[in-house]
């Protein structure tokens, strides 16, 4: 009896271990003592919008053409989250989005929740703006439909005003619908699913607020109001426009700005209560080829117009903050942050990782017995000057500035074929790996850079060494400022590095990626593979 309740004891021990949720080694925002540090999420989550249902804050962010797209995060505190889903499996119009799309895809969304469903709207600035809907944050959404079809319509967000009516706000893309830097507002129908009028001009940024782009539409004592930023990604301001007619004329404020704080372009985001009555605002800061990060500021309410950070001279616009006090909940939270590392023991991959297109179930399959991930050699687009044309790279996010990512493989190329080649990359508009390639004599370990790879510039390939076993551990070590140092090992305990040290870039409205990839040159019936035994970040 003894040995058998040792068992369960122990069975259930190791299944609360293995529920455990992830807590990065390289970034976690909550400082553990009652206040957070920001970013709290120091990557790539560009264009945050967020919602309160309940004791639950839920968020959605811009993916562009990465697959799954629209991650959506959760949290109990806004401090600490977790990725629990996306709401695009596969990107429409799916042949389209079959080939990498870069820059292009889902830009700047809006999420909401409406008679116990979840709305998604989020813009294709080539297609129009789409609508997805869900009864669980998590999943499954429904098919996107169009709301309006068209060319630069961008950043929209909805609002259910008390007679019943429904709204939708948005912005233009210069680059497609030839103007830009004004907010338009729109009525639609009752169900929310389609546009039903050309709509109003509400404001026009040319003069004061230049590049003005997406806005969140709120209702509060009366007031419309549409929080939007300005002034550019990099460089620009939160502005706040309210009125008491939904449609103008609008009073136009700024409410947080760089001021004296390193937080650059602080804006894009969104305003939400806690239970408890207090105010927050989630917004991004450019950070090159570390994307757009994602802060928590502090926010209240003066005569009616919102008040962001800290404002320290009381002039009315706040300034960011790099550490305070967390939200106050009621219930203590444990710290959890996104995923990073994955061991692939699980008949899933890990929620972090996207394809560059809509995927083909043939690239890759997880294997729970061996613990591994297969990766099937693809054959490269005919057009492909570059690996910057090449969909099936499996990526994440740099997860910070500094960090170590480590990868076992073992690779098991078709012998008839030449080329294959399976290995860790670093992405943006400039990338670089290290890989492993076969040739007639053997397999070899080769490094590879390739400058202004978006323009179709040719790969530079240094071989390192000929390789008398098919496994072997690879490695990049990235610092401050994005340099990236790539090594390798043969006996898993010793690393040579690269004579190299490659500059990482942002790719195109995105920070830089790091993943997998196998890929091929030749056409064949039965391609090579590489198994992953894990991928870890530290």
């Amino acid at each position: 009896m003894k040995i058998k309740a040792l068992t369960f004891l122990l069975l259930c021990s190791l299944s609360v271990f293995a529920q455990k949720p992830a807590i990065s080694k390289v970034w976690v925002a909550d400082l553990g003592n009652g206040k957070y540090k920001n970013p709290v999420l120091d990557a790539d989550y560009s264009d945050p919008d967020a919602i309160r249902v309940g004791d639950d804050f839920y968020m959605v962010s811009s993916s562009f053409d990465a697959v799954p797209g629209l991650p959506i995060l959760h949290s109990k505190d806004l401090v600490n989250w977790t990725i629990i889903g996306h709401a695009l499996k596969r990107q429409p119009p799916f042949e389209h989005f079959s080939k990498t799309q870069h820059g292009n895809g889902v830009w700047a969304p809006a999420i909401r929740f409406y008679k116990g469903e979840f709305y998604i709207y989020y813009p294709d600035p080539d297609f129009g703006i789409y609508l997805t809907k869900a009864k669980n944050a998590a999943g499954p959404w429904s098919e996107p439909v169009l709301v309006e079809a068209g060319k630069g319509l961008i950043d929209p967000c909805p609002l259910w005003d008390e007679d019943g009516k429904v709204y939708l706000v948005h912005g233009y893309a210069g680059s497609r619908a030839g103007i830009k830097s004004i907010i338009v507002v729109k009525k639609m129908n009752a169900a929310g699913n389609k546009v039903i009028d050309e709509g109003k001009l509400v404001y026009d940024g040319h003069e004061l607020d230049p590049t003005i782009e997406g806005p969140k539409f709120y209702k509060r004592n009366s007031y419309y109001y549409i929080f939007a930023p300005a002034g550019g990604v990099a460089t620009g301001w939160q502005l706040v426009l309210r009125s008491k007619n939904v449609y103008g004329p609008y009073e136009r404020k700024v409410v947080m700005d760089q001021g004296k704080s390193p937080i650059n372009g602080p804006h894009q985001g969104a305003w939400v209560d806690t239970p408890s009555g207090e105010d927050w605002f989630l917004h991004f800061q450019d950070k090159e080829a570390y994307g757009r990060v994602m802060h928590l500021q502090p926010m209240k309410w003066i005569n009616n117009w919102p008040v962001i950070g800290i404002d320290a001279d009381g002039d009315g616009i706040g300034e960011p903050v790099l550490t305070y006090k967390k939200p106050t909940i009621v219930k203590p939270v444990p710290i959890v942050t996104p995923a990073e590392s994955d061991e692939f023991n699980d008949v899933n991959l890990g929620l972090q990782w996207q394809w560059q297109a809509n995927p083909s179930a043939t690239w890759s399959f997880l294997n729970p017995t061996k613990g591994a991930l297969r990766l099937y050699s693809v054959k490269m687009p005919d057009s492909a000057k570059n690996y910057w044309e090449v969909p099936n790279l499996l990526l994440q996010k740099f997860p910070t500035e500094q960090f170590t990512v480590t990868t076992k493989l073992s690779f098991t190329p078709n012998t008839k074929l030449e080329n294959e080649k399976t290995g860790l990359i670093v992405a943006g508009l400039s990338y670089a790996n290290i890989a492993i390639k076969s040739k007639k004599d053997g397999l070899y370990l080769v490094y590879t850079t390739c400058k202004s790879a978006d323009k179709g510039k040719a790969e530079k390939e240094e071989i390192l060494t000929k390789l008398n076993s098919k496994e072997v551990q690879l490695r990049v070590t990235v610092s401050k400022g994005a340099k990236c140092q790539f090594s390798y090992s043969l006996d898993g305990q010793t690393f040579i590095k690269v004579n190299d040290v490659f500059q990482a870039e942002p790719g195109k409205w995105i920070g830089a990626k790091v993943g997998l990839f196998c890929v091929r040159e030749q056409q064949t019936n039965d391609s090579g593979y590489a198994d992953f035994d894990w991928f870890r970040i530290n």
